[in-house]
């Protein structure tokens, strides 16, 4: 395997890992949108518990049930708590994945470009090769001519 084939799976596996961080991003980011979804869902349920008792507040209410909805809204408010808990831990996850992402993305780019200047040098040399042996060649076959014509005017070339 040659140098350059080497590279072009090391880009391949930069490539595969780039990927990778970026199915888990987006992974991530569903998660969040599922977690904000049900903190839009405690919210608007705590907001729909708080209409449904202002409404009964000029009604005489049972102490139980009074105590019961005090509970009840702890409760709520305890689950909007620990969903905010939630969306935070999301929110870091996300950005410590971006982080991969970028850092996958600047690897890929760094290889592909040491790749293709890698192609470039042995295409230099390549040409350069070839220059050489046409040059070769070109000089090889004036010196024959100069031979020929030497020995056929009988003196010395000139």
């Amino acid at each position: 395997m040659n140098r350059i084939e080497t590279l072009g799976k090391v880009v391949e596996l930069a490539e595969q890992r780039r990927d990778s961080a970026l199915a888990a991003l987006a992974r991530l980011e569903r998660e969040m949108q599922q977690a904000r979804d049900q903190m839009e869902q405690l919210e608007s349920y705590a907001s729909e518990a708080r209409q449904r008792w202002t409404a009964r507040q000029g009604s005489t209410v049972d102490p139980a049930v009074l105590g019961h909805h005090r509970q009840f809204m702890q409760k709520i408010e305890h689950a909007i708590d620990f969903q905010r808990s939630v969306l935070a831990s999301r929110q870091s996850q996300i950005d410590q994945q971006q982080a991969q992402v970028q850092s996958a993305e600047r690897d890929l780019a760094g290889l592909r470009r040491y790749t293709d200047r890698q192609r470039q040098h042995l295409a230099s040399q390549a040409l350069r090769r070839e220059q050489k042996q046409t040059d070769e060649m070109a000089l090889g076959i004036y010196l024959r001519q100069r031979q020929i014509e030497a020995a056929r005017t009988g003196g010395l070339p000139t």
